[in-house]
């Protein structure tokens, strides 16, 4: 390090400053970089675009940037006509993650249709609503209910929502790109699908849980994460 002061540790062959790279990892190792969450990071961001895009281009990693939600997030560059090596995985959100997200994203189409600057919901709309669309083989209510507690926990850990206050979420804007309004429609047409399916079966006797549920369903949203 004596031979080349600008080295950070023994053998540093990096060419970024120190600010930049801590922001490429912060791009891998996490699902979203946020502007109002992540301040500093987001400065760099745009101040280094450029630079940080072709890191991840090297990588067959595309960079998205979102201004008017002030969201960041990569993608795994896919082709037919080139050989990619896969870096990221396809993670699929558990079956009451997916529930969840449902209502989430529900909700806030609603409240931004209808004016609001931002869209909010209380545990107990969240729990009456996705509780209807659990099966009997999921448990009890206590267990349905902490399920639910756990996909919020997971989701707000992703910033899709914030806890402003006990029980009172506020549902951020990257609830869109997690769950785009076609995908939105999709599984909400399967959810009515397996309500129908159920009562019919219900009617003839049949078990109601034999279908396939949103974690395995093709059409579940997923998140691209570092191997």
């Amino acid at each position: 390090m004596e031979d080349d002061p600008d080295e950070l540790f023994a053998g540093d062959r990096g060419v970024l400053d120190p600010e930049v790279r801590r922001v490429l990892v912060h791009v891998l190792q996490r699902r979203f970089l946020l502007a109002d969450r992540h301040r500093d990071a987001w400065t760099v961001l745009l101040d280094n675009q450029q630079l940080i895009e072709s890191r991840l281009n090297d990588l067959f990693v595309r960079l998205v940037v979102d201004h008017d939600r002030g969201v960041a997030y990569k993608q795994q560059v896919r082709s037919d006509e080139l050989d990619v090596p896969i870096l990221l995985r396809d993670s699929a959100y558990s079956r009451s993650e997916t529930l969840v997200l449902v209502h989430l994203r529900t909700v806030y189409q609603r409240e931004t249709a209808a004016g609001e600057p931002s869209a909010r919901v209380d545990i107990e709309d969240v729990e009456q609503t996705v509780l209807s669309y659990f099966a009997d083989a999921d448990g009890d209510t206590a267990r349905r209910q902490k399920a639910i507690r756990k996909a919020l926990d997971r989701l707000a850990r992703d910033g899709i929502v914030e806890e402003e206050s006990s029980g009172r979420f506020r549902i951020s804007a990257l609830v869109e790109i997690v769950l785009s309004a076609e995908k939105l429609r999709e599984l909400r047409d399967w959810l009515r699908e397996q309500t129908v399916d159920a009562d019919d079966d219900a009617l003839a006797g049949e078990d109601p849980d034999a279908g396939d549920d949103p974690e395995t369903a093709e059409n579940a949203p997923f998140e691209e994460s570092a191997l």
